[in-house]
């Protein structure tokens, strides 16, 4: 059985995709690495092993390697992209020195890794509309940047050194099993809680903005499905395009008005997040994923919709 260890993994996505990780590989196959910061608590936290485990620090991550005979890297450690721009040091240094540190282990212990890129890694330049895999990039964000950096950071390392790196540039992602955190893409997730807890939504980005989406289980699944994919097949390694539905703020609006018909939404735009919406493209063209690993969403809008409402009213509405 493949031994898994996930950095980051009481983040947004890391705590997620761990538990799913556990549920194929097993628990005690499958550790949580966190920082003191950030501990894991409850199921994940007793499902399977924890351990301290720094993308800054390459020692601590190799003695991990070594201590759980590990195969395969799930590598999460990012800020949020509205946090990174008020820190780009620290961004830098936990996206691009974290991230080589990771490769250098793997490396030197053979390992699989999976760091993922983004919507985030494309600019102003780009294409807008069913961005084409391979493109102008140009971000204009520090963590556009990180991303960029960590596409070819990755590919350099499979090039050279032969370590089998893959990642997927995630749309902005929507769970209701982790609260939002306040990143641009963030308000997809917020404004189904407000509609639970019958509350007007206050909307931080501008009518009329489109941007890729998705529902956090086919975000978890795409992870999974790619680092089990045939290798033989996979030509664009570490930045493929997935996509699922792409919209603005006033089409998640109708979705939710068809379950919650007078639910209410004013807007009230924040220039960071919206600057940062505004060099994102619309939405992306997933040809080349559906081609070389056979991905494909289970959830469109409408299918999302009902089942947050769903989730998010079993968990708030107690």
């Amino acid at each position: 059985m493949k031994n898994i260890l996930v950095i980051g993994a009481t983040g947004q996505i890391g705590s997620e995709l761990t538990m799913k990780l556990r549920g194929i590989y097993g628990n005690d196959h499958v550790v949580c690495g966190y920082i003191p910061s950030a501990q894991p608590q409850g199921e994940l936290l007793e499902s399977g092993p924890s351990e301290i485990c720094d993308v800054t620090n390459g020692e601590q991550i190799a003695e991990v390697v070594k201590k759980h005979n590990i195969d395969a890297i799930y590598n999460l450690a990012a800020l949020l992209s509205v946090v990174a721009e008020g820190r780009p040091q620290l961004a830098w240094k936990i996206g691009i020195d974290g991230l080589w540190n990771v490769l250098e282990v793997a490396r030197e212990h053979n390992c699989s890794v999976f760091t993922p890129s983004s919507i985030g890694s494309f600019g102003p330049e780009t294409p807008p509309n069913h961005v084409p895999q391979d493109t102008i990039q140009r971000p204009r964000t520090i963590y556009g940047v990180s991303k960029v950096t960590t596409e070819l950071l990755s590919d350099y390392y499979f090039r050279k050194y032969g370590v089998d790196t893959r990642a997927v540039r995630f749309p902005g992602l929507i769970s209701y099993v982790t609260p939002p955190g306040g990143g641009t893409t963030d308000y997809a997730c917020d404004i189904y809680y407000s509609a639970v807890r019958g509350e007007k939504f206050v909307c931080p980005i501008s009518k009329g903005t489109y941007m890729d989406m998705m529902y956090m289980p086919d975000a978890l699944r795409a992870a999974v499905e790619l680092m089990e994919a045939d290798p033989a097949r996979l030509i664009h390694r570490n930045a493929f395009n997935i996509a699922a539905m792409s919209f603005d703020p006033e089409g998640v609006l109708a979705a939710i008005r068809k379950y919650v018909p007078n639910f209410e939404m004013e807007y009230k735009v924040e220039p960071l997040k919206q600057a940062n919406a505004d060099s994102w493209p619309n939405s992306l063209d997933d040809i080349c994923a559906r081609q070389e690993w056979d991905w494909a969403p289970q959830y469109d809008l409408d299918a999302m919709t009902v089942d947050m409402l769903a989730k998010l009213r079993e968990k708030l509405l107690k």
